[in-house]
């Protein structure tokens, strides 16, 4: 625990008593991973980080404790595991919606704006899903209906990549309880494939 405090320390903003975005950008320098990378956002999520940007002594505990780093070195090597635990369909889904509420930045904050989303979409579900997010993307940049995305469409399209049938959306029934967006990203696709 010493070790895992002193790293701590060694990153940490003293005025502040945390670890802010310039600790963050150092500590991903140390690990040679870009501070964009996804796993630096898994890091967060497995530290159960509150605030976008900066990790409280108790939230780096919990996260080199569960990982069991408490060097650099440890801690990159951790990584590949922390990818796996991530993509398993049980954690998924948490990360997911972690990695949502993880970017409202402000008080009271619900939606994030379009621009923000596309680029979320594309580090937290690319992977997964390549062609619905590439398409969804392209829908959401051009369409003039929704200027933020709101947790319930967020998750919706997550289920909607799990469920649906793509591109042919031979099982996309618009009378279930789809996001309205998700009703009109189907028909801009079908207008798209005609």
């Amino acid at each position: 625990m010493e070790r895992i405090d002193n790293l701590f320390h060694s990153y940490a903003n003293r005025s502040l008593g945390m670890i802010d975005p310039e600790g963050i950008e150092t500590l991903c320098s140390d690990m040679e991973v870009d501070h964009t990378d996804v796993r630096i956002l898994m890091l967060a999520w497995k530290m159960k980080a509150e605030k976008q940007g900066y990790f409280t002594l108790e939230e780096w505990r919990r996260g080199m404790k569960a990982l069991r780093a408490d060097t650099v070195s440890k801690l990159r090597k951790a990584l590949p595991e922390l990818e796996k635990e991530v993509k398993r369909p049980s954690k998924f889904e948490d990360f997911y919606s972690y990695s949502f509420c993880y970017c409202l930045t402000e008080e009271k904050q619900k939606s994030i704006d379009i621009e923000s989303i596309c680029q979320l979409l594309d580090l937290v579900l690319g992977s997964h899903f390549r062609a619905q997010v590439d398409y969804f993307i392209e829908y959401l940049k051009i369409q003039s209906d929704y200027k933020v995305i709101n947790m319930d469409q967020w998750m919706g399209f997550f289920r909607f990549c799990n469920e649906i049938s793509f591109p042919d959306f031979s099982n996309y029934n618009p009378d279930l309880a789809w996001p309205l967006i998700l009703d009109n990203f189907v028909e801009w696709m079908q207008l798209k494939q005609t």
